[in-house]
């Protein structure tokens, strides 16, 4: 018997010595393995950094080359400029300083005629310097070739040539004269296509330089050119579709954070937000209107100042020639600009809408309302131009309003865990709780039922019965039978303190889960108010456009100036 167990102990003492030799064994090759695995990582750590700095240097690299080529490259331009058309320039600055100095009479008339002949000369092509001979020589009442200059430049240039007379005789007083150029002027344009100094003609008329008189055919023509417009086929349905982007160009970009349960929670919230952007629309709209129409318009000190800067405008624009220079050039200032960046110089070249294009008035109109910064549109302009085009703005917003009216979510999505509901306006909140309760007491049993014995327990018990039975006559199983017992008993206990546990996770999960719908319905409920609150500005902006007309918007205190002189001189 002593010696059977003295066997069986040697035996185990042999097994469990190997065991713990394996487990030594097993440990050192972890630890090396974990030791490769970090060497590995930090390899490729080190690789991709390495890679990011490569990629770094050659952007850097490529950058630098950029602003190198684009420097030389704008140094040839502006000598091509400078060589082709550098005498435009001088003309255009000669004509500016002729009507300042017969304002201060501090220039002989001589000098100016003599300086006038020489940039004929000088421009043969240019359509401002007959202006500038005809100028010269109506100072010097030199009338035959003060027409022959008027003439050659109407012969080069007659739309910008009509207009300059328009702006000077106006200037110098002449009114009738004036209204002459100007309807000579819009009678010449294309409203499909209109040119660019257009812009200064309306920017003129709606501050109320020319004139009531000349007003009165400024809204006649302008009126053609719309009723013109209108008769082509799809036109009503274009305006309908540039207002309509124009207004939602308008909607805020910015991230609504006043609801984050349900940014988390709801799978609807995409187009929650979208759909209370829409809505937000509306007040911006009627803040952006109310804003424009809330400034008031003040006129220059005299129309003289006001005309010199329209006729400045005018002349220092660059002339169809240099255009593609001019464009060329402003590339490469922008690739200068952003240290080399030509994507980002291509975009903001993109986003400069300069005014040599030639646009539609009703694009015109547009751009001069909602884009005044890019169309160098005054605050007058761009009342006149929401007067003239409000019937397709109104259409134009009933669309936007009604599309997002429909967009709007009937039932809101809920996502919390595992559980998934809706709602509509959070009113179902008892029901809502019942339910992800019910959820989680039925994942909570779930998890309980796979919580058992393993079938070690059971034999442990079973062998360890059979142990003690047959221990009376043997201690060592009566060892054995004890020790499986206790094995089982101490199983059970792990077993149930592994449910006790589930259950406080669940009771957690639920008061947790429970919170978090509530504050996600109670969320849902202000969503519906705010949106039925920001929806009601719909209403003020059809109110607000109604309101208005283009009569309203197309006098000033210039008028008054234009009544006083006429009664005094003309």
């Amino acid at each position: 018997m002593m010696s059977d167990r003295v066997i069986y102990t040697a035996d185990l003492n042999r097994i469990e010595g190997t065991l713990r030799a394996l487990e030594n064994d097993v440990y050192s090759v972890s630890h090396q393995v974990q030791d490769v695995n970090a060497q590995v990582k930090n390899t490729k750590n080190s690789l991709e950094r390495l890679v990011q700095e490569f990629r770094e240097y050659v952007r850097k690299d490529q950058l630098e080359k950029n602003v190198h080529l684009a420097e030389t490259r704008i140094v040839k331009v502006r000598q091509e400029l400078e060589t082709n058309f550098g005498h435009y320039g001088e003309v255009r600055r000669r004509v500016t300083g002729i009507l300042q100095a017969v304002d201060v009479s501090l220039v002989k008339k001589g000098t100016i005629e003599n300086v006038s002949e020489e940039h004929m000369l000088s421009a043969p092509r240019y359509w401002l310097a007959p202006c500038l001979i005809a100028l010269s020589s109506w100072l010097n009442d030199k009338q035959e070739l003060a027409e022959k200059a008027m003439i050659e430049a109407i012969r080069r240039d007659a739309k910008k040539t009509s207009l300059f007379f328009a702006l000077v005789t106006r200037r110098g007083a002449r009114y009738k004269a004036s209204r002459a150029w100007l309807e000579k002027y819009l009678g010449l344009q294309d409203p499909h296509s209109l040119e660019r100094e257009i812009v200064i003609l309306i920017d003129g008329f709606a501050n109320g330089i020319f004139g009531p008189d000349a007003r009165a055919k400024c809204v006649k023509e302008i009126e053609k050119w719309i009723e013109e417009l209108k008769q082509e086929v799809g036109f009503v349905e274009e305006q309908h579709d540039q207002w309509k982007r124009a207004l939602e160009s308008k909607l805020p970009r910015e991230y609504n954070k006043n609801y984050p349960y349900l940014q988390k929670y709801s799978p609807t919230w995409p187009q929650l937000e979208n759909s209370l952007a829409g809505a937000k629309l509306h007040r911006i709209i009627y803040d952006y209107f109310q804003d424009i129409f809330a400034n008031e318009v003040t006129p220059a000190k005299n129309i003289a100042y006001a005309v010199d800067a329209l006729l400045d405008t005018l002349v220092s624009k660059f002339d169809e020639e240099e255009l593609p220079l001019r464009r060329y050039e402003r590339k490469l200032a922008l690739i200068i600009q952003e240290n080399g960046d030509k994507k980002r110089a291509k975009q903001l070249f993109d986003n400069e809408k300069t005014l040599e294009e030639r646009v539609s008035f009703a694009q015109l109109l547009t751009n001069f309302a909602m884009h005044p910064e890019e169309s160098s549109a005054s605050v007058a302009t761009q009342k006149l131009s929401i007067a003239l085009s409000k019937e397709w703005i109104k259409s134009a917003h009933d669309d936007i309003t009604a599309e997002n009216r429909i967009k709007v979510p009937i039932d809101i999505a809920l996502s919390i865990g595992n559980w998934e509901g809706s709602t509509q306006d959070g009113s179902d909140e008892k029901s809502l709780l019942q339910s992800l309760e019910n959820q989680l007491n039925s994942e909570r049993d779930y998890a309980i039922s796979g919580i058992k014995l393993s079938f070690m327990n059971w034999f442990a018990l079973i062998a360890g019965a059979l142990c003690v039975l047959m221990g009376f006559t043997n201690i060592f199983l009566l060892i054995v039978g004890v020790i499986g017992i206790a094995y089982f008993f101490y199983g059970r206990n792990g077993v149930q303190k592994q449910k006790d546990k589930v259950y406080e996770e669940y009771a957690k999960s639920v008061q947790v889960n429970s919170d978090i719908l509530r504050a996600t319905l109670a969320e849902a409920v202000d969503w519906r108010k705010e949106y039925k609150e920001e929806d009601k500005n719909a209403d003020s902006i059809e109110a607000f456009l109604s309101g208005i007309s283009p009569e309203q918007y197309t006098f000033s205190k210039h008028d008054t100036a234009r009544a006083v002189v006429q009664k005094r001189g003309n």
